[in-house]
C-alpha cells in the first residue's frame, strides 16, 4: 500500500521539465508574501470603512488587473513572457510597499487600482512560460505543478499574513513587496533569459487550428462567459469569506489565517496525484461542471448552524477539493486553443475574465451582504455555481463548433 502510493505520487510528478521547476521556485517565493489581498476587506475595516468600501477596494484591483491583464498579454506577443514576468514582480513589489504608507480611501483606491494593473500584466506572461516550458503531453501537470506552488505559498502566506495582521496590519504591505522583487532578481538569476524571437521559433510545432484567434473563438468566449461566473463566486474566498468568518463565525485573524492556509496546504498535498489520476479520464468541460457543482455545495455548508471554526474549515476543504478539479483543467483548454503566436491574446481574455469578476464579485457582493446578510448571499452564489455548471456540460455536450 505504502509502495503504491509512493509510485504514484512518483509517476505524478515525473516528466515535468526542469524549467517548470525552477519557475515553480520562482513562484512559490513570490506567493510566500500573498497576503495583502486576502486581509483587504478586513485592513479597510481596520482603518474605519465600511464594509461596501472594502468590498469596492476589492473590485478596483479587479479593474487594474483587467487592464493589466489586457496589456500583459500585448507586451507578452510583442517582447516575449521573459521580461513581463521580471517588471511586473520587481515594479509590483514596490507598490505594495508604497500601498502600505496609504491611510486616505481616496489614496487607497489610486494606488490599489496602478498596483493591480502592474501586478497583475504578470499572469498572461507567466501563462505563456508554463506553455513554453513544458510539453503537450504533461502540459495539466506542469500547470498545476506551478499551482501547487502558489498555493503552498499562499499557505504559508496566509498563515503568516494572520499573524502579521493581529500585530500590525502594514507590516503585509512590507512582506507582500519584498517577496514579490525577491521573486523578480530569483527569476533572473535562476533562469535563462528568453528573447520573444526564442519564443516563437523554438514553440512546440504549430498545428492548424480552427480557430487562430481568440477574439474570433466562440467556443473560447462561451467558455469566458461561464468561467466569469466561476470566477465570480471563487473570488469570494478572498473578501466576503474571510469577512463573514470574522463579522459572522466570529472567528481571529489569526484563525483566519490558519484556515486560509489549509486551502493551500491541501492543495500542495493532494492536486498533482488528482490531476494525475483525471487526466484523460473526462473532458475538461465535464470536469470544471463538477468542480462548480462542489463549490455550490461549499457556500452552503457556510449556512449550517454549527461551530463556527468547524464550518469554516469544512467549508474551505470542499471549495479546495472544487478547486483542484476543475482549474487546472481551465488552463490546459484555452492554451491547447491556442497558437505560439496567439497565446498571450488567449491568456489575456482569459485573465480578463477572472478580472472582471473580481470587479463584479467583490462590488456586488459585498453589496448583496450589506442589505440581506450573508445567509442570503450564500443561497444566491450556490445557484451561480450551478448556472456555472450547466454551461460547462452544454458546451461540452451540445455546443457545435
Amino acid at each position: 500500500m505504502i509502495a503504491r502510493t509512493i509510485n504514484l505520487y512518483k509517476n505524478a510528478y515525473s516528466g515535468i521539465t526542469n524549467r517548470i521547476w525552477l519557475l515553480s521556485i520562482v513562484m512559490l517565493v513570490n506567493r510566500c508574501g500573498t497576503m495583502v489581498l486576502a486581509f483587504m476587506t478586513l485592513y479597510c475595516n481596520h482603518l474605519g470603512f465600511t464594509i461596501k468600501q472594502g468590498g469596492l477596494v476589492v473590485a478596483i484591483y479587479g479593474m487594474g488587473s483587467v487592464a493589466g491583464a489586457f496589456f500583459g498579454g500585448k507586451i507578452t506577443d510583442k517582447f516575449g513572457f521573459y521580461v513581463v514576468q521580471f517588471s511586473a514582480l520587481f515594479c509590483g513589489g514596490i507598490l505594495f510597499i508604497v500601498l502600505g504608507q496609504m491611510h486616505t480611501y481616496p489614496a487607497i483606491c489610486s494606488c490599489t487600482f496602478f498596483l493591480s494593473m502592474v501586478n497583475e500584466s504578470f499572469r498572461p506572461a507567466n501563462a505563456t512560460a508554463i506553455a513554453y516550458y513544458s510539453n503537450k503531453e504533461n502540459r495539466t501537470q506542469s500547470f498545476s505543478l506551478v499551482r501547487l506552488a502558489i498555493n503552498l505559498g499562499w499557505g504559508l502566506g496566509s498563515a503568516l499574513g494572520g499573524f502579521l495582521a493581529s500585530v500590525n496590519y502594514h507590516l503585509l504591505f512590507w512582506v507582500d513587496g519584498v517577496t514579490n522583487i525577491t521573486a523578480a532578481f530569483l527569476l533572473i538569476i535562476i533562469l535563462p533569459r528568453i528573447t520573444q524571437q526564442q519564443q516563437v521559433k523554438t514553440s512546440v510545432i504549430k498545428q492548424q487550428q480552427q480557430k487562430s484567434s481568440a477574439y474570433t473563438d466562440k467556443k473560447f468566449l462561451y467558455f469566458l462567459v461561464f468561467q466569469l461566473f466561476f470566477a465570480i463566486c471563487f473570488f469570494q474566498l478572498f473578501t466576503n469569506v474571510p469577512l463573514f468568518f470574522k463579522k459572522g463565525l466570529h472567528i481571529s485573524e489569526f484563525n483566519i489565517g490558519m484556515i486560509m492556509a489549509a486551502n493551500g496546504i491541501f492543495i500542495a498535498i493532494f492536486e498533482m496525484v488528482l490531476v494525475f489520476k483525471l487526466e484523460g479520464k473526462k473532458p475538461y468541460l465535464t470536469l470544471m461542471s463538477y468542480g462548480c457543482i462542489l463549490m455550490g455545495l461549499s457556500f452552503l455548508v457556510l449556512n449550517i448552524p454549527a461551530n463556527g471554526f468547524t464550518i469554516a474549515l469544512c467549508a474551505m476543504l470542499v471549495i479546495t477539493v472544487a478547486e483542484m478539479i476543475s482549474m487546472p483543467f481551465m488552463n490546459s483548454f484555452y492554451i491547447a486553443r491556442s497558437t505560439a503566436e496567439t497565446r498571450g491574446q488567449y491568456a489575456a481574455m482569459y485573465t480578463i475574465a477572472w478580472s472582471l469578476a473580481q470587479v463584479i464579485g467583490s462590488s456586488t457582493g459585498a453589496a448583496f451582504a450589506n442589505k440581506f446578510g450573508f445567509t442570503y448571499l450564500w443561497f444566491w452564489l450556490s445557484a451561480l455555481c450551478i448556472f456555472a455548471a450547466g454551461g460547462y456540460y452544454w458546451l461540452q455536450h451540445h455546443f457545435t463548433e
